[in-house]
This record gives C-alpha cells, structure tokens and sequence, in this order.
C-alpha cells in the first residue's frame, strides 16, 4: 500500500515504515506524531483512488523521534550565486534547509 501526498509544496509518494524528510512544519514541543491530510492518491495494488484533488477523509500518521526539536535534520549546502555582468559584482552565501525526518506509520484511506 502506498500513497502520494502533498506537504510543503512538494509531493512524496510514501509506504508504511519509510523514513522521509519533509519540509519543517510548526507542531507542538511535546507531539510525537504529525497528521498530513493532504492526501492525492492511495493505492493498494488492486484499488487505486485519486483525489479532486484531495482525499475526503484520506491521511497519513507519520512519527519522529522522541520530541520534534530532535527530529530536525540539516540538508545538503546550497550555494546560491548572484551575478551580474560587471567587474567584481558576484556575491555567493551558503544556506542549508531544515527538514523534520518522519516514519510513516499508517495510511488511512
């Protein structure tokens, strides 16, 4: 069983039991699970339902570690350059993004 959701601007296709980094949302200090409702598609291998363009009713319990603070992980560097066409105008600063690491423990459709 899988399902494709949406979280972030992004789309995830996710199974139980994945591990995932999702874009860092607010929830409380003391949560141990995370409700992503915007759910596009559920699959079991026979059955396939899609939404319009969400679920009704559809979601995904995902969990992270012992609290949410420690759940944040760091991405890869970025490197954005700006640039323009004259002599010693280039500017580069460095970013990482936060993501909050989640398991995805049920799908319910």
């Amino acid at each position: 069983m899988y399902a494709i959701i949406e979280q972030g601007g992004k789309q995830y296709k996710v199974a139980e039991g994945e591990r995932l980094d999702i874009e860092l949302t607010e929830v409380k200090p003391d949560a141990k699970t995370i409700e992503l409702n915007k759910v596009l598609l559920v699959s079991d291998g026979e059955k396939v339902k899609i939404g319009t363009p969400y679920l009704e009713g559809a979601k995904v319990i995902a969990s992270f570690k012992t609290t949410a603070q420690e759940g944040v992980v760091k991405g890869k560097k970025l490197y954005p350059v700006h640039f323009r066409k004259r002599k010693s105008s280039k500017k580069r600063t460095g970013h990482r993004q936060k993501f909050l690491r989640v398991t995805i423990d049920k799908i319910q459709a």
